[in-house]
C-alpha cells in the first residue's frame, strides 16, 4: 500500500517567510539609501559617464563586436571545460565507452574551436 504525503498550507510558510523577510530587507535597503544618501546634484552627476570616458558623438554609430564574440566564445568553451570535471571524476566507472564519449566529445569541441580560427573570429585586425 502506497502512502501519499499530502502537503497543507503551513508546509509553505517558510517559503512564505524567506519571501516576506527578502522583499522586506530589498524595499528597506533601497529606502535607507534614499535617505541617508548625499543628495547634491551637480552637472557633472547628472551628466553622461561611460567607462571613465566622457561621450562623444552620437551613440548610434556602428562598432566592432569582437570583444563580445571573444567573450562569449570564453564562455561557451569555459562550460564545456566544466562537462569534464564530473567524466574525471567517474572515468574508472565509465569504462571504455565513457572514453569514447569523452573522445567524441573532445572532437565536437575541436571542431568548433577550428571553425572559430577558420573564420578569424579571435583576430583583432
Amino acid at each position: 500500500m502506497e502512502s501519499e504525503v499530502l502537503s497543507t498550507p503551513a508546509d509553505y510558510l517558510p517559503i512564505l517567510i524567506q519571501f516576506g523577510v527578502a522583499t522586506l530587507f530589498s524595499v528597506g535597503v533601497i529606502l535607507l539609501t534614499h535617505f541617508i544618501g548625499p543628495k547634491v546634484k551637480t552637472a557633472t552627476k547628472l551628466g553622461s559617464f561611460e567607462s571613465g570616458v566622457e561621450v562623444v558623438g552620437n551613440a548610434r554609430q556602428p562598432f566592432s563586436i569582437k570583444y563580445f564574440i571573444v567573450a562569449i566564445l570564453f564562455v561557451i568553451f569555459d562550460i564545456e571545460v566544466i562537462f569534464m570535471y564530473p567524466w574525471a571524476v567517474n572515468f574508472r566507472e565509465f569504462g571504455l565507452s565513457g572514453l569514447i564519449e569523452m573522445f567524441v566529445f573532445m572532437a565536437l569541441l575541436l571542431l568548433g574551436f577550428i571553425y572559430v580560427i577558420k573564420k578569424r573570429v579571435l583576430e583583432w585586425d
